[in-house]
């Protein structure tokens, strides 16, 4: 299977997922939208918004344009060689959070033995059923596993930092990508229209804040109004209606409230001055800054800990969970990796 074909099998997936987003007829998309709307009955986090919100990113990266702008960086995805087994990990803090480990695996030319999250396991199987129906071909490259993961050369594992170690202690031995623990912050400047202002909802508020690239901190300046910040977000107001979330909004605020701790109530979300980054679900972190130089500079010092900054000057507001197919995770790129590990020859 070349490159070519390879990328084709995925624009034509990319196709069926689009249409099943637009709940058009056809029994691929019919299975679908069943999953979709029926992933809370296993993850209450996974409603059929957030699962939809997942799907589409993914469909829209899926197009021949996009496929052929990223592998057209890689001339060696051209080059006939022998597959490596990568073994592949998958998180399940929001839905299909492994699909472009998933991607990156097969569009390379390699073999994938994925163990799925327990909280996310049937999307990305079934979606890898259909991804062989497209082509045969990828049946062979193709395995899950909920089980141990065995006979693969080179690993890429993501978790919590407490995973991390678990993950290291066994296969440090390996070639490996491992990631930890990462969290995404926004830098409002003050100049920000309304518009702007409302798209940065949806990098706080869409999978609940529960994603690496949701914004759980946000940087404003001295003097800067929270109040009139958070009057654009009333539209993400029923994330509140979610148990869960609520009862993490509740314990939270009695939390800050028998601490004696000063925070802003939206009645949906919890705002509170910390130095941290990572904030607990339906808790905003803010942190106020005296010039824009000495906020890139703190930014600068936590880099290893951020997986990506929303601002005028860096990602767009409400586009953080929408990133390109050439955007990796903690920005390391996977296909480099697999690249170098092939043609290093670890077989």
């Amino acid at each position: 299977m070349d490159l070519t074909e390879r990328i084709e099998s995925f624009t034509v997936l990319g196709d069926l997922l689009r249409d099943a987003c637009r709940e058009n007829s056809g029994e691929d998309a019919e299975k679908l939208n069943v999953l979709i709307d029926n992933q809370h009955l296993h993850n209450p986090w996974f409603t059929p918004e957030n699962v939809r919100t997942s799907i589409n990113a993914i469909a829209d990266e899926l197009t021949r344009e996009n496929l052929t702008r990223w592998t057209n960086t890689y001339p060696q995805l051209n080059e006939v060689k022998i597959p490596v087994r990568v073994g592949v990990i998958m998180a399940g803090n929001i839905p299909l959070v492994g699909f472009h480990d998933f991607l990156s695996v097969l569009i390379s030319g390699n073999n994938l033995i994925t163990k799925t999250s327990s909280k996310d396991s049937e999307l990305i199987v079934f979606i890898g059923e259909i991804l062989c129906r497209i082509n045969h071909g990828f049946r062979k490259r193709i395995e899950f596993t909920d089980g141990t993961l065995t006979g693969f050369d080179v690993v890429i594992a993501t978790g919590s930092n407490n995973s991390s170690r678990y993950f290291e202690y066994y296969f440090g031995k390996y070639p490996n990508i491992i990631r930890k623990n990462r969290n995404s912050v926004a830098i409002i400047d003050g100049e920000e229209s309304s518009i702007e202002l409302e798209a940065l909802g949806a990098d706080i508020f869409s999978y609940f804040g529960l994603g690496c690239r949701n914004v759980s901190k946000i940087y404003v300046p001295e003097g800067y109004d929270l109040t009139s910040l958070a009057k654009n977000w009333d539209s993400y107001s029923g994330c509140i209606s979610n148990q869960k979330y609520a009862n993490n909004y509740d314990f939270n605020k009695a939390v800050y409230l028998v601490n004696k701790e000063y925070f802003y109530d939206t009645g949906y979300l919890l705002m509170k001055e910390e130095s941290k980054l990572s904030s607990p679900v339906s808790v905003l972190y803010y942190e106020n800054y005296e010039s824009k130089y000495a906020v890139k500079q703190q930014i600068e010092l936590l880099s290893e800990k951020i997986q990506c900054i929303v601002s005028r000057n860096d990602i767009p507001f409400g586009k953080a969970q929408s990133p390109n197919l050439w955007d990796y995770a903690d920005g390391i790129d996977t296909i480099e990796f697999l690249l170098k590990k092939n043609l290093a020859g670890i077989l």
